[in-house]
This record gives structure tokens, sequence and C-alpha cells, in this order.
């Protein structure tokens, strides 16, 4: 009984504060979300922040409400840094990632919103925390990377330059007429408003292949153009060339029987 007297209003004490100092982080946080929104401020580092702020007020509300306890934050400071030590050692992989998102803000790779490919995956960056670089495929998977290999390795950021340039390889028959499949090619090509200008447009027979003759179609456009003007040209050119009646060959293979007649 003496020891519930003692320790019972202060377990009461340290439950309150726990369920209000909560409260209070998560009005905190979105406090903060709308000052963040407000400001127009940079989304990555909007992630970044909240996701670091939530974690250093909660160890110090846990802090707390240890402290309001009873317990003589020396010990509990000695038992910590023991523990800590220790975790430390456990969790040197987790570390690692939170120095690693450091560095990406530092530096900055790459922004939430642009499409990247990192670590065998690719997609746009949706968030990036504290500890892990959140990506969306475009097929609407969520890839989770951890921070530490992306800071460390290559990685390829499509969005970071607002030009790119579309490649093309396009065949003909050894049959038909180079000029004119150049001239029919060049034609759609030039048609789409989205293609540049500047740099110009460029063709050439890159290679004499088996079955055909290839061509390398090179054009400029703007990043989010990318994979519109790719698909939409690459349907356009082929109906062209088939109304010029210039053939597109694929494999195929002339097998020739010959009768061998046997002398009486």
């Amino acid at each position: 009984m003496e020891y519930a007297k003692i320790y019972l209003p202060k377990l009461a004490v340290a439950i309150i504060i726990l369920i209000v100092g909560w409260i209070l982080i998560k009005v905190l946080l979105g406090g903060m979300k709308k000052l963040f929104k407000a400001k127009d401020f940079d989304v990555t580092l909007e992630s970044f922040l909240l996701s670091f702020t939530s974690i250093l007020l909660k160890i110090i509300l846990l802090i707390t409400v240890i402290s309001t306890m009873g317990v003589q934050m020396t010990t509990f400071v000695a038992l910590l840094g023991a523990a800590g030590l220790a975790v430390g050692m456990a969790l040197s992989g987790t570390l690692q990632n939170f120095a690693g998102g450091v560095m990406l803000l530092i530096f900055r790779p790459y922004k939430v919103g642009d499409f990247i490919e990192a670590q065998g995956h690719s997609g746009t960056v949706k968030e990036i925390q504290i500890f892990n670089t959140i990506l969306k495929t475009p097929d609407n998977k969520i890839i989770i990377i951890p921070n530490a290999p992306i800071s460390k390795d290559s990685m390829i950021n499509y969005s970071m330059e607002a030009t790119r340039r579309v490649d093309f390889l396009l065949g003909i028959g050894y049959d038909d007429d180079i000029d004119q499949a150049k001239k029919v090619i060049m034609d759609v090509i030039t048609a789409d408003e989205r293609v540049h200008k500047d740099p110009e447009p460029f063709i050439a027979v890159k290679e004499l292949a088996d079955s055909s003759v290839n061509f390398a179609v090179r054009v400029w456009v703007d990043s989010g153009d990318y994979w519109g003007v790719y698909f939409d040209n690459l349907e356009a050119v082929k109906k062209a060339l088939d109304a010029k009646g210039i053939s597109i060959p694929y494999p195929q293979t002339d097998v020739h029987l010959h009768r061998i007649e046997q002398s009486s």
C-alpha cells in the first residue's frame, strides 16, 4: 500500500502527460503541414522535416514520462548510453539510412515529383522520409528504398533536365528507296508540334542489318512529352511507310528444295 500511495499518483500523472503530449505532437505536426503549404515550402524538405520532428518529439515525450515516474535521469542516461551503444551497433544500417537521407537533402540529386531509376527500380518520387525514399511506379505500385544505398550508388534522374532526346530505330527493306523512306519519316516527325526544331531532328542510316536497312532517328522533346512522342510517332511512321508501299521487314527464312534425280 505504501508503494501504491507513492507510485500510483506518479503513474497517473505520467499517463496524462503521455496522452496530452501525444495529442500535442499531432497538433504540432498538423500545424507544420498547414504552415508549409501556406508558405509554398519545398515538398522534398517538408516530408523529411515532418518525419524527423515526429521522431524527435516522441523521444522527448518518452524521456519526460519516465522522469515523471521518479526514475533518476542520471541513472537513466547511463543506462541509455550503454543501451545506445548496443542498439547503435544493431541499427547501424538504420543510422546509415538516416545519414543517407541527410546527404540526399543536401546535394539534391532528386526531389519529390522526379522520375528516377535507382537500385533496379524506377518510378516517381512520392516522398523522401528520414530513412527511406518512396517511389510510385507508372502502374501504381509503391516501392520503398533505403536512403543509404541511393546516396552511395549511381542513379538516373529523368526529370532533372527540361528536355530529353527520343531515339527511334526504324528498318526498311533492301529493295526500298532510302531517300524516299527518309523523307517519309522526316515528314512524320516534323509534323508533330511537340518535337523541337532546335536541335533539328536527325535521321541517318545506322546499319546494314541481315534483313533490313536500319535508320537512327533522334528528336528532342520536353521531358514530359517523351513517351507520348515515342508511341505516337512510332505508329504514325508505320502507317506512313505502309501508305507509300515501303516495307518494314521482319526476320524470315527462305527454304529452297532441290530435287535430285537418281539414274537407273
